[in-house]
């Protein structure tokens, strides 16, 4: 089993900077851990994950302004943001896959999130 808990999340303006950090996912063996997001009215979105391998991989959405790192000895999955936007605000959830694919469909385990609040 296991149980990831995000922290992390806070309120900051617009420009700023927050980092969020993933504990409890297993580094083997691990199809992927990934973060999402779930905007006010809106549904969940993928924004980066980290395969098992250590090979990051960011979304679109966010590519330019967020970034993964990973430290093994702590089993953290740390996502750094930064020039933090309005739109930014939502829950941000950590989930990890035992075989994948690594969107919503093919997480196993999830976290109860964290909340950033961009303000303008």
């Amino acid at each position: 089993q296991v149980e990831l808990l995000e922290s992390g999340g806070g309120a900051v303006q617009a420009g700023g900077s927050l980092e969020l950090s993933c504990t409890g996912y297993k580094t083997r063996p691990n199809y992927c851990t990934a973060w999402f997001r779930q905007a006010p009215g809106k549904e969940r979105e993928r924004i980066a994950l980290m395969f098992g391998n250590g090979t990051p991989y960011v979304d679109d959405s966010v590519k330019g302004r967020f970034t993964l790192s990973r430290d093994n000895a702590k089993t953290t999955l740390y996502l750094h943001m930064n020039n933090l936007k309005p739109e930014d605000t939502g829950t941000y959830y950590c989930a990890a896959a035992d075989i994948g694919p690594c969107s919503s469909i093919g997480m196993d385990y999830w976290g109860k999130g964290t909340l950033v609040t961009i303000s303008s």
